[in-house]
């Protein structure tokens, strides 16, 4: 049911947003938020900033005091709708990013950068079947419902809403053992369910990866989807080439590893021709990607439904701490600080 608090490492973290779900679900079922925090230690006021991060500990602490109140085995179901919703704001920008479900598992944001130490979706092919795994970092809760639960239910809702068809789990595997009841599991996943499986899973068709993404309707767009459309009317350029470039770089930053050689394939054109066409305009790939990053990290801090650690992603940082130290080069003072100016 719950997870071994001593089996976690210390130096493991989590951030607000999966704590927040919990305290949600628990509240729900009749769970009193505030006597629940306090026993698992953790601070009101700190909780409420979405960038603050809390020992893993707590988090499964929190956990097993919520079941227990609430007498609720499938409470971790609860907080992994909840997180979906909570998280609806980056897909939003994924709408943005990605046109066909393929391209959005290729940026799909990781578990480690918006949740913390917790573990990894990871995708891998089984003949005709796409398989979205839960790998938890302490192996030892494989055999306990909180993460899998959570994670793969946030996981499903994701799938099935990103594109115009739905996507329906075909099968999901547990790595726990059966539970006594299953009902709120099957509404969930379906009749096809397996328990005390090798690794937790979703089994999906092949042909769903070329499925269309949702786009929003254009003036919902601009209202939610702002930071990146301005951008673009705000710059005005009349050079078509440096418009389709810039366009390529904020479609692929959050990929990581942004280079030189991936935008002159999305722009279909060598890597020689490219850095000609950037000479002749007296400037360099690295200098557009770094405006790039700088302008936009400022209009990403208007929209405060963006945790910092969302917008080093969309950015294409590896963490929020390379981003944070950017940023205080570009600044002189960090991200969270600017926003509260």
């Amino acid at each position: 049911m719950s997870a071994k608090v001593t089996a976690l490492k210390p130096a493991w973290t989590v951030f607000s947003a999966p704590i927040y779900a919990l305290v949600q679900a628990a509240e729900n079922l009749g769970a009193e938020r505030d006597l629940l925090l306090a026993e698992a230690g953790i601070d009101l006021v700190r909780l409420a900033q979405v960038d603050q991060r809390f020992p893993v500990q707590q988090l499964f602490k929190l956990y097993q005091r919520a079941v227990a109140v609430t007498s609720e085995e499938d409470l971790a179901i609860y907080a992994g709708r909840i997180a979906f919703i909570n998280g609806l704001n980056v897909q939003l920008y994924m709408s943005t990013i990605c046109s066909t479900f393929r391209e959005y598992l290729n940026v799909m944001p990781s578990v480690l950068k918006f949740a913390g130490d917790l573990g990894e979706v990871k995708i891998s092919s089984e003949g005709e079947l796409l398989r979205l795994e839960w790998h938890p970092l302490a192996v030892e809760s494989c055999s306990q419902r909180y993460l899998t639960d959570s994670f793969l239910t946030m996981s499903s809702a994701i799938v099935n809403s990103l594109c115009i068809l739905p996507i329906r789990a075909l099968r999901a595997d547990f790595s726990y053992a059966k539970p006594a009841d299953t009902t709120l599991l099957q509404q969930m996943f379906g009749s096809n369910i397996n328990f005390a499986a090798p690794v937790s899973c979703l089994y999906y068709e092949r042909k769903c990866l070329d499925y269309a993404i949702t786009q929003l309707e254009h003036d919902l767009n601009a209202q939610q989807i702002n930071p990146i459309l301005r951008y673009f009317d705000d710059l005005n350029v009349e050079d078509t080439f440096l418009s389709g470039l810039r366009q390529s770089i904020v479609r692929l930053l959050p990929l990581g590893d942004m280079s030189i050689d991936k935008v002159a394939a999305e722009l279909n054109v060598s890597r020689r021709t490219l850095q000609r066409r950037l000479a002749d305009r007296d400037t360099q790939f690295l200098q557009v990607v770094q405006e790039i990053r700088c302008d936009l990290s400022v209009r990403y801090l208007g929209d405060e439904r963006l945790a910092v650690a969302e917008i080093a992603f969309l950015l294409g940082y590896a963490d929020q701490g390379s981003f944070s130290s950017a940023f205080k080069i570009w600044y002189g003072q960090s991200p969270r600080d600017y926003r509260q100016r």
